[in-house]
């Protein structure tokens, strides 16, 4: 079963920066698209954010310009760094599991989550 376990949450005031980790085990990770999705208080699960297997990378509208997702193979992780955040991006933050190599086909398995608190 795969375990993903994210870290990097934290409390930051608007205009502020993190970066989030999340480590992957029981997978092939290289050949894994890996995504980042958030969840606020009361809505839905979002993308956020995702990177190939070959390292393309795709962006919600939302977060374009301000996030940039990596990945590092040797380590088995994948990373967000959060630049400039707004108080719109307070939510729980999870790592996610390609269904291949593609974002494109979708994402299927989700870690626990970290949450990100933006203070005004």
């Amino acid at each position: 079963q795969v375990q993903l376990v994210e870290s990097g949450g934290g409390l930051v005031q608007d205009g502020g920066s993190l970066r989030l980790s999340c480590v992957a085990s029981r997978i092939a990770f290289a050949s894994k698209a890996m995504g980042w999705y958030r969840q606020a208080t009361g809505k839905q699960r979002e993308f956020v954010a995702g990177i190939s297997s070959g390292h393309y990378t795709t962006y919600a509208d939302s977060v374009t310009g301000r996030f940039t997702i990596s990945r590092d193979n040797a380590k088995n992780a994948v990373y967000l760094q959060m630049d400039n955040l707004k108080v719109d991006d307070t939510a729980t933050y999870y790592c996610a599991v390609g269904r291949g190599l593609s974002t494109k086909l979708g994402f299927e398995s989700w870690g626990q989550g970290t949450q990100v608190t933006v203070s005004s």
